[in-house]
């Protein structure tokens, strides 16, 4: 079994490597569970909106594991945020395979991968990547809340 730990080490490099990550990016990385925002998106205490992933014991087990986005208690009008949100994106996210939109408490879309450690750190970033296109319309629902 590949230290799940390590494989966010080296998926956190990947990210803060990354051409795009210095414009205002911010990483919470707790070992086998890593949060990607921006700093205004009111995350500053993991309850704000973020992208997360995480492989834990149940993830192990069940050899799937979950690419999601989430608006939590720390979002300005959660549930407002939520929905405008998904008004203007819901389309383009069930566009991308595997993806579904889920609106209820504080869950907005998600992905369950198959977990397989071959190339896991590539595979989740390419996955984070893709969440990051939904960079400006979070920012524009928050800033119009």
């Amino acid at each position: 079994m590949k230290d799940v730990k390590n494989v966010f080490r080296n998926l956190e490099k990947l990210l803060r490597n990354a051409n795009w990550f210095d414009a205002g990016w911010e990483i919470y990385n707790r070992g086998p569970y890593l949060q990607l925002y921006k700093s205004s998106w009111h995350n500053h205490n993991q309850g704000g909106v973020h992208f997360e992933t995480f492989i834990e014991a149940p993830q192990i087990k069940q050899k799937t594991f979950p690419i999601c986005m989430h608006a939590e208690e720390d979002c300005p009008s959660q549930q407002e945020f939520i929905e405008k949100f998904l008004d203007k994106e819901s389309s383009r996210i069930k566009s991308w395979k595997g993806y579904q939109t889920i609106g209820k408490g504080y869950h907005i879309c998600q992905r369950t991968l198959p977990l397989n450690f071959k190339n896991l750190e590539q595979r989740i970033f390419e996955e984070l990547n893709r969440l990051r296109q939904l960079e400006e319309s979070v920012e524009d629902t928050l800033n119009n809340l």
